[in-house]
C-alpha cells in the first residue's frame, strides 16, 4: 500500500472551533500530511493567537470569523474562503460546548444551546460543504466529532449526550445521502484525553483521574496528537470506500465493562 493514501497535499481542510486543544491536535495532523488548513471562531483574538502558532510550525494556516450556528453567516463565509484560499476538500466538524447540569436543574433554553451548537451547526456546515462539492463534482471528505457520549450515557451531560447520540445518527444519514456523489461522512468519537482543561483533574487521588484511568483499558489518558492517525485516515485517499462509521479512539473503553478499583 502507497503511504501517498495518507497525502493530503493539494487539499483544504475546515477545521471548526480549531484554535485550541483537541481541534487545533486534529488541524496540525491534516496540515502534517500536506492540507492547507482553515479554522474558525467567534474571537478574533482566539483567531490570531492560533495562527500564529501554527505558522510557527510552518503550516499554512488561515482563519475566518463566523457562527457555527448561523446559516448565513456560514454560507457567506464559506464563498470567501473558496474565492480567497481554494474549494475545500475536507471539513472537520469540531467545534461544540458543553453545560454540566443536572437534568432537573437544566433551563430549556441551557439545552437548546447545547443542541443548536454540537447537532446544528453540524447540520447547517456539512449542507453548505456538502453542496459545493456536488456542485463542482469534486469528492469531499466530511469529519464529525463525536464523542463517547455518542454511545454512553453519564451525569449531568444530557444535552451533550443528546446532541453527540445524534451526530452519530448524522453522520450516518450524510453518508446515505452522499455516497453517490463521492463524498465520505464519518465520525472520530474520541475517549478522554490530556488537554489543559483537564489537567486540574489529572492527578493522582483525584477521583475523577483514578475512574478513567481504571475504566480505560490502556490505564492512562490519551494525548492529542494521538488523534492525528485517525484524522488523516478518514481524511484521505486511504478512507475512500469508508462511510457512516464512527471511529472511536478511547483507549478501549468501548470494548469493556470495566473493572473493580482494586484488580490489577
Amino acid at each position: 500500500m502507497s503511504l501517498n493514501l495518507f497525502s493530503l497535499k493539494g487539499k483544504t481542510a475546515l477545521i471548526t472551533g480549531a484554535t485550541h486543544g483537541l481541534g487545533m491536535a486534529m488541524a496540525k495532523g491534516l496540515a502534517s500530511a500536506g492540507a492547507t488548513i482553515v479554522i474558525n471562531d467567534r474571537s478574533s483574538e482566539r483567531i490570531d493567537s492560533a495562527l500564529e502558532e501554527y505558522r510557527k510550525d510552518g503550516y499554512n494556516a488561515f482563519g475566518y470569523i463566523f457562527d457555527v450556528t448561523k446559516e448565513d453567516e456560514v454560507n457567506e463565509c464559506l464563498n470567501r474562503i473558496e474565492k480567497e484560499v481554494a474549494p475545500l476538500d475536507i471539513l472537520v466538524n469540531n467545534a461544540g460546548i458543553i453545560k454540566r447540569i443536572p437534568i432537573l436543574e437544566m433551563g430549556v433554553d441551557e439545552f437548546r444551546e447545547v443542541i443548536d451548537v454540537d447537532l446544528v451547526g453540524p447540520f447547517i456546515m456539512g449542507k453548505a460543504f456538502a453542496s459545493r462539492v456536488i456542485a463542482r463534482g469534486a469528492n469531499g471528505k466530511i469529519i464529525n466529532i463525536c464523542s463517547m457520549m455518542s454511545e454512553l450515557g453519564r451525569n449531568t451531560v444530557s444535552a451533550y449526550a443528546s446532541a453527540k447520540g445524534g451526530l452519530k445518527m448524522l453522520t450516518r444519514s450524510m453518508a446515505t445521502e452522499w455516497a453517490r456523489f463521492n463524498i465520505q461522512a464519518n465520525g472520530i468519537g474520541p475517549g478522554y484525553f490530556a488537554t489543559s482543561q483537564t489537567a486540574p483533574i489529572r492527578v493522582d487521588g483525584h477521583p475523577f483521574n483514578d475512574f478513567i484511568v481504571n475504566r480505560t483499558p490502556a490505564g492512562r489518558w490519551g494525548e492529542p496528537n494521538e488523534l492525528q492517525g485517525a484524522a488523516i485516515f478518514l481524511a484521505s485517499a486511504a478512507s475512500d470506500f469508508v462511510n457512516g462509521h464512527i471511529l472511536y479512539v478511547d483507549g478501549g473503553i468501548l470494548a469493556t465493562i470495566g473493572k473493580p478499583s482494586n484488580e490489577k
